[in-house]
């Protein structure tokens, strides 16, 4: 629904100065009218993160996903949602294992590239002169150039549509050590986290609050 644009004529205020500058704040006021769409996936921003993983004998492989999040702190569990047609669907699907790889500036051109290119027909690792990094406790190797590798073991895979959505429990964690300071504190929103909107990339930027900052006592 359009609202009627008022008389564009300059008027006097009561002391005769312009309302030139009212009317400007005025037309650069949200006005927050909706227009109804379809159902559709507009919940973002999300991370874009990479992930991991391998069958026993073959190359590692690369997926980009950007549906991807937390959905339980005790135990820690996170979900990813993949499309059956997928080539990382079945690896993961066959090992119960796969590793979330952070991305930052740094990987967001790789982040793009194994997210078109499907690794049927190309070795991303290798493309993208990515690192695959293994451990003692997973078959699923990280990425050695993340600042944070989240090891995951598949619990249940449900199926909904277009997507099948993976639920699994964090076996374990590794974080870039260059992002620790003397404490061993680990800095993690100093990486330079990169999400996912609608379509682009985004490095995360200014600083709003933290948690409880609402109710802090000031």
């Amino acid at each position: 629904m359009q609202e009627r644009k008022g008389s564009r004529r300059r008027r006097k205020t009561g002391n005769g100065e312009s309302t030139k500058g009212l009317r400007r704040e005025k037309e650069t006021t949200l006005s927050h009218e909706k227009e109804s769409w379809k159902p559709g996936n507009l919940l973002y921003p999300l991370p874009a993160v990479m992930v991991s993983c391998q069958r026993p004998g073959e190359k590692p492989n690369i997926i980009t996903l950007a549906w991807a999040g937390t959905i339980c702190s005790s135990p820690a569990m996170v979900s990813i949602s993949i499309r059956p047609e997928r080539h990382s669907y079945g690896i993961i699907k066959e090992t119960g294992e796969f590793v979330i790889n952070l991305v930052n500036r740094e990987l967001t051109y790789a982040t793009d590239y194994c997210g078109v290119k499907s690794g049927r027909d190309v070795d991303k690792f290798k493309e993208m002169n990515l690192t695959p990094l293994y451990s003692d406790t997973a078959a699923a190797p990280s990425i050695k150039e993340s600042p944070v590798n989240i090891f995951c073991r598949v619990t249940q895979v449900i199926p909904l549509g277009s997507h099948d959505v993976f639920l699994a429990e964090v076996t374990g964690i590794t974080v870039d050590k260059d992002y620790m300071d003397e404490k061993g504190k680990f800095h993690l929103n100093s990486t330079g986290l990169v999400a996912y909107s609608h379509g682009e990339y985004f490095q995360l930027g200014e600083k709003l609050g933290k948690f409880g900052y609402s109710v802090q006592k000031k």
